[in-house]
């Protein structure tokens, strides 16, 4: 009887053994092998995802894993890579639950990447932890990068309505994939890090809303005025502007609140516009003093025949005088609305080749 005993109590030993042994492997927000790309905010609990773009990534031997989030306002999508493929996106729930975001992969080692594709007027996403699949082992974070990249931008680099093919234009969050912009095309194409501050209907002089570009590009929190993002944690090689595209219809529009409010009752003059554009400049100049600039615009219709906006920028890029600044316009792709899938990635191959000419990494 005693040794039946001592048998029990020994395979009830190993067997809890086994069990801790074949535990899922919990990589909380802050774990050193998740590599962060974004302005992104880290408290005790979870990481503060707001921008588009935002990504998280890992390496793992395994065959799955998952991941706890939860939505600020249940309206954000992330893509999900795996092996530097798209397997899935998923709509995230304002409940804090577990999403499954690879299963079944075959063993051996993979990388597991989350992407913010929505803006950050969708609310913020509060990211966790992952939890990999039985039996799995958490690998050093993947290589970075060495080529770092920043976008400031509006719709047309956020992807707003690209995935819209009903013609209705609409940029709720179902048809919103930044994964897909031109920007994300043109940073991926010459493998780069990807920095994206952006927000559809910004602008330098005015927006369709309450704040303006020279407002919001130091911020960590865009919602935060209080909340400013430190630069020495991410130093691009190249910066991308692609703005006032809202600033050349909302300067029409004497009656739009946001123009009473910049401007009063009068238009800015040609003066104005192109001080604003240089001075916006200036600050990103001041913050990346070796960054090689590109001012560009397009490819809606501030880049049409006859428009002013290229040559606003032009006289603001000249009157910079400096020699890691350049301008880049985008022709106008003379169809309504936002840019669709097909556009964006014309427009990527367009920047794709200018840079390819000019840019030195």
């Amino acid at each position: 009887m005693r040794r039946l005993y001592f048998l029990v109590l020994f395979i009830a030993f190993t067997g809890s053994i086994t069990s801790c042994l074949a535990q899922n492997i919990i990589l909380k927000s802050k774990d050193q092998r998740i590599r962060y790309t974004g302005r992104i905010n880290q408290t005790d609990e979870a990481a503060e995802l707001y921008w588009t773009g935002s990504s998280l990534k890992i390496s793992f031997d395994g065959t799955g894993a998952s991941a706890v989030m939860q939505d600020e306002r249940g309206e954000n999508y992330f893509t999900i890579i795996v092996d530097d493929k798209v397997v899935n996106t998923i709509h995230l729930d304002n409940t804090k639950q577990a999403y499954t975001l690879a299963e079944n992969l075959p063993s051996g080692k993979h990388t597991l990447e989350l992407f913010k594709r929505t803006e950050w007027d969708k609310g913020k996403t509060l990211f966790y932890q992952f939890t990999l699949a039985k039996d799995a082992t958490a690998l050093p974070p993947p290589e970075t990068q060495k080529r770092k990249i920043e976008f400031f931008g509006n719709s047309i680099t956020c992807g707003y309505a690209d995935e819209d093919t009903t013609g209705q234009d609409r940029g709720s969050a179902p048809y919103e994939n930044g994964y897909l912009s031109y920007a994300a095309l043109t940073a991926r194409h010459f493998n780069a890090q990807y920095v994206c501050t952006s927000k559809s209907g910004i602008g330098i002089t005015v927006s369709w809303f309450p704040l303006i570009m020279p407002e919001m590009y130091n911020r960590l929190d865009p919602t935060d005025p209080t909340s400013t993002w430190n630069f020495k944690k991410y130093t691009p090689d190249v910066v991308v502007i692609n703005l006032f595209q809202n600033d050349s219809w909302i300067v029409n529009q004497p009656n739009n609140p946001q123009f009473k409010e910049r401007f009063g009752s009068k238009a800015p003059e040609p003066e104005q516009i192109i001080k604003a554009y240089k001075e916006f400049v200036k600050s990103i100049r001041k913050v990346y003093p070796k960054a090689q600039i590109i001012c560009a615009l397009g490819s809606m219709d501030a880049t049409k025949a006859g428009s002013p906006w290229p040559g606003y920028i032009e006289k603001a890029v000249a009157a910079l005088n400096d020699k890691g600044i350049y301008t880049h316009f985008i022709p106008y792709k003379n169809t309504p609305g936002h840019p669709s899938l097909k556009e964006q990635q014309a427009m990527a191959d367009d920047l794709i080749a200018f840079m390819e000419k000019t840019v030195k990494w």
